[in-house]
């Protein structure tokens, strides 16, 4: 599948200086990239964003940018057929238990199944949102391949240079501060 439009990801402060490094990500693991793999996750909605950021208690300071994207090669959770010839599902993706299936074995399920898709040549994954509030329409793009041209193009929009490359300052923090 090809996506072309507007793509949205609220960060933790920490790191709103580097919205394209995909380096929180990276370092601690996610759903759908294990350690070590940068990801982007952004969403196709500002609210929906907002809540993949904040999932967990009261809303925190986040930093929201927005993206102009044009990706190919992008794998579609909702084509059953696809996930089932990936030994996949819907049950399986939505599986909250992935954080202790990384601990107790080193790559959760869904993290195996986004190694196959990267080396398949995927550029990203389409998949509904599963955090709180969200409905099957809440949709995100997990990117595991971006730069500023085609076939993967991300570009940050920053027309008033908000976050010049000039003022980056700080460091990652600890796992207890990072929300993924």
């Amino acid at each position: 599948m090809h996506y072309n439009g507007k793509l949205y990801r609220a960060l933790n402060p920490i790191y709103a200086r580097e919205p394209l490094s995909g380096r929180g990500a990276e370092l601690y693991g996610g759903r759908f990239n294990p350690k070590g793999v940068p990801a982007l996750y952004t969403s196709l909605s500002i609210v929906t964003a907002l809540r993949e950021a904040n999932q967990v208690g009261n809303l925190q300071p986040t930093t929201l940018v927005s993206y102009d994207a044009e990706i190919d090669s992008i794998f579609d959770c909702h084509d059953e057929m696809a996930l089932s010839a990936e030994g996949m599902d819907a049950a399986a993706i939505a599986d909250t238990t992935w954080r202790d299936q990384m601990k107790a074995s080193g790559e959760a399920r869904t993290q195996g199944f986004a190694r196959r898709l990267i080396d398949a040549g995927y550029n990203g994954l389409l998949v509904r949102s599963f955090a709180a509030g969200s409905t099957p329409e809440d949709m995100n793009l997990v990117l595991w391949k971006w730069s500023s041209s085609p076939p993967a193009r991300l570009i940050l929009i920053d027309d008033e240079g908000r976050l010049s490359a000039s003022t980056v300052t700080g460091s990652i923090p600890p796992r207890s501060e990072v929300m993924t």
